[in-house]
């Protein structure tokens, strides 16, 4: 199948008049705004443990969603069956809870808009790949990472991919498809010393084939990453704690961004006013160094998208503009009810699920700064250039991050690693704290999965390196 075909509703066994009938019955006049999502998706995994595969998985799911807006109101059913008949279902369903008039009408769904652009020109064969072939693959790098260090004890790897078509045929004529490939490879690696036990991860992927993860034998370097994060932590001494300046390194410290943040700017908890930055555009929200973007345009990242779940190219929007909020990020329903653009950012798990504005790739944009200058600016304080876990408020921005790798900064040069490191502060208060952006903006190395009323989307986040002047280290030692 070619990107071409995935615009055609035949791949789902239906035709261009079951399609407009099946919306005729949804959108009656007092339905502002009708979609039918069709989907197809193929998921493999294969993770191994201690040199033993321990799960291998493969499933084949496709459906179709309905969802019928009226005003704040969204009626939404979907169906596992992909025929004519249960397609009516659902949209008499979604109609039904969204209005309780019928219709008759077909409407027209005639604009078919060429995809402009291929983020992520594969074949299906790049992302097929036979167990025995992930299976080689995760066996290497279990031998690679021991390799590394006697004191690795175990070793944890997995390679994921999914194959994903969809088509999304709406109310003001619009029909369009895209293939949506996605692969990842997360390698976790336990060494031990003494009685000491610690953890290293590392992982990567996009929009990409096994091809990405052969090249110059990638994945090798992916568990010495993770046998190197372990290592290191076997040695790290308890974090300081206070408040203190706060150096974050570049690429995946942007989490920090997307939840502290990014979150924060989504249109539907701007428009319910439950967020942080509710009535604030066009308001300084950060320091003038700060320039904040959510791209869902860039090749092979794994928040990049041809169009988003609504059949709208995504776009590169920019939220923050040298600490100026610009807007926000949007759905075609809330961009309806708040008066402002849609920007591409209408996502979904699944055809299962209804769409909710989300991000895609969010990051800070480059400074002018010297990384080398930033961490001499710093005569006591910690550099974190990695997270694990952490929790958001939304409502306030209020968060808490784990470092899973951070060092001492003193007198201008970083120290020791250090261990149970946590950053706590609210993302509002810690953009107007950035005193100082790196030239040296990185991106993650795609492992990121946004989670939001109960539906994950794959996302990208990137940084630059950069100074917090003032923020609150929960450490361990005094």
């Amino acid at each position: 199948m070619t990107k071409d075909d995935s615009g055609v509703p035949e791949r789902f066994g239906m035709t261009d008049r079951e399609i407009e009938q099946a919306l005729g019955r949804v959108k009656v006049p007092a339905v502002d705004y009708a979609d039918l999502y069709f989907e197809y998706c193929q998921s493999e995994s294969v993770s191994m443990e201690e040199g033993i595969v321990k799960r291998a998985t493969k499933s084949i799911g496709q459906g179709v969603g309905v969802r019928a807006t009226v005003g704040e109101k969204t009626g939404f059913a979907y169906s596992d069956e992909l025929t004519p008949k249960d397609l009516n279902i659902a949209a008499d369903t979604a109609r039904y809870i969204a209005d309780s008039g019928r219709g008759t009408e077909p409407v027209p769904v005639t604009q078919r808009p060429a995809v402009a652009r291929d983020l992520y020109p594969h074949d299906r064969t790049d992302i097929e790949v036979a167990t025995r072939d992930r299976v080689t693959l995760l066996n290497a790098i279990d031998v690679e990472a021991r390799r590394y260090d006697p004191r690795i004890k175990n070793v944890m790897a997995s390679y994921n991919t999914e194959y994903k078509v969809m088509l999304v045929a709406t109310s003001d004529g619009l029909m369009v498809g895209d293939i949506q490939p996605l692969s990842r490879l997360q390698v976790t690696c336990i060494a031990e010393e003494n009685g000491n036990r610690q953890i290293g991860t590392f992982g990567g992927g996009g929009r990409i084939g096994l091809e990405y993860f052969q090249q110059d034998r990638r994945y090798l370097q992916f568990a010495r990453e993770a046998a190197r994060g372990a290592i290191l932590n076997l040695s790290a001494v308890d974090a300081p704690a206070g408040v203190m300046p706060v150096v974050l390194g570049g690429g995946w410290p942007g989490i920090l961004l997307h939840e502290a943040i990014g979150h924060g700017l989504e249109a539907d908890f701007n428009r319910k006013k439950t967020s942080a930055f509710s009535n604030l555009v066009g308001k300084q929200v950060a320091s003038e160094v700060c320039t904040i973007v959510d791209d869902g345009t860039l090749p092979f990242r794994r928040g990049s998208l041809n169009v988003d779940d609504e059949g709208t190219p995504t776009s590169r929007t920019v939220l923050i503009e040298r600490g100026i909020l610009r807007g926000y990020i949007t759905d075609k329903l809330n961009a309806r009810l708040m008066g402002i653009p849609v920007t591409g950012n209408g996502r979904r798990e699944s055809y299962q699920s209804v769409v909710l504005p989300r991000m895609t790739n969010t990051f800070m944009l480059a400074g002018e700064s010297d990384p080398q200058d930033i961490i001499k600016s710093v005569k006591k304080g910690l550099y974190a250039v990695s997270f694990g876990g952490g929790q958001v408020d939304i409502t306030n921005g209020k968060f808490v991050f784990s470092a899973s790798e951070a060092y001492l900064i003193e007198d201008g040069q970083i120290t020791k690693p250090v261990k149970g490191a946590t950053l706590i502060g609210s993302g509002p208060e810690i953009l107007k704290q950035v005193s100082m952006v790196g030239h040296d903006l990185k991106l993650d190395e795609g492992i990121g999965t946004c989670g939001k009323e109960g539906q994950s989307v794959p996302v990208g986040v990137g940084l630059p390196t950069i100074r917090i002047d003032e923020i609150t280290v929960g450490g361990t030692k005094a």
